[in-house]
């Protein structure tokens, strides 16, 4: 059986529906999960992993654990607990979801030093793992959904600043067949989508999906950090506004690794845009 940690998060639910798919013994679990988070037939359960206790029963005859790395509220995970309750329920396999910011902002506090800890204290479970990498997000758009609804409008900082934006779906099949094959033990995958995109291209993509054009509003740096504060700790929204401005090479590179796991190229951020526009109608 496999647990899945944060199954109602953007790659959470993909990976679920992903494994039910492919015939999966699957516990999905959250802070909030209900019955409508998971495909007919899929079993859930309410856990929250800063609650080390409550994580017991949802581990019990678990043989493989999908694990995020908390992202904002990673400093309130105890990893080695995770895992040390993980490994007593049976758990011989994790995949855990990270952020390429380990490998390129090694210095940031929330992206570098603290995702690197999470990173050790898995590869030092003693269990088999992979660490997935992943850079942006295409469902970070997600942001804009009620001013396109409302204004036909998006409004970003650094409009023609590109970054490889990967497919949460994407992201999750890595995670799938890391979990459901051999091979992929002890690897640390960067995962990014096919090409760098810019604000103004999502802007844009978002448009010809809806068959209507989107107005492009650039802010400025202090506007963007205004409104990232009202859902970002400070020093997440710095490190993020540095990526979207100044991104490394690395930040802009696009790695192999999609295709090289699932045998096909990753999605562009155009096919992200039509299978999800209806979030934006």
């Amino acid at each position: 059986m496999i647990m899945v940690a944060g199954a109602t998060g953007n790659v959470g639910g993909a990976l679920v529906r992903a494994l039910a798919a492919a015939g999966e013994k699957v516990t999905a679990t959250s802070r909030n999960i209900a019955e409508a988070d998971v495909p007919e037939g899929v079993e859930f359960r309410r856990a929250d992993l800063a609650d080390t206790e409550s994580l017991r029963p949802v581990f019990d005859g678990a043989d493989a654990l999908f694990l995020q790395n908390g992202g904002a509220s990673a400093h309130t995970l105890n990893v080695g607990d995770i895992l040390d309750v993980a490994k007593a329920g049976g758990v011989e396999r994790v995949v855990l979801l990270s952020s390429l910011g380990v490998a390129t902002r090694p210095e940031s506090a929330s992206h570098g030093v603290l995702g690197l800890s999470i990173e050790e204290a898995v590869r030092g479970s003693g269990v088999d793992w992979t660490i997935l990498r992943p850079g942006n997000f295409d469902s970070n758009s997600y942001a804009w959904a009620a001013s396109v609804r409302a204004e036909r409008t998006v409004a970003a900082p650094f409009a023609d600043v590109g970054l490889p934006a990967i497919d949460p779906g994407d992201i999750a099949g890595v995670a799938a067949a890391a979990l459901r094959e051999d091979g992929h033990d002890g690897r640390i995958y960067e995962l990014t989508g096919p090409a760098p995109v810019t604000p103004r291209e999502q802007a844009e993509a978002i448009g010809a999906a809806l068959g209507e054009p989107i107005r492009f509003v650039e802010q400025t740096r202090d506007q963007a950090r205004a409104q990232m504060l009202n859902f970002m700790p400070a020093d997440v929204v710095e490190t993020t506004l540095a990526v979207l401005g100044a991104p490394t090479p690395a930040e802009q590179r696009v790695s192999p690794d999609v295709e090289k796991v699932l045998g096909r190229a990753p999605r562009t951020y155009a096919d992200w845009a039509r299978a999800n526009v209806a979030v934006f109608r």
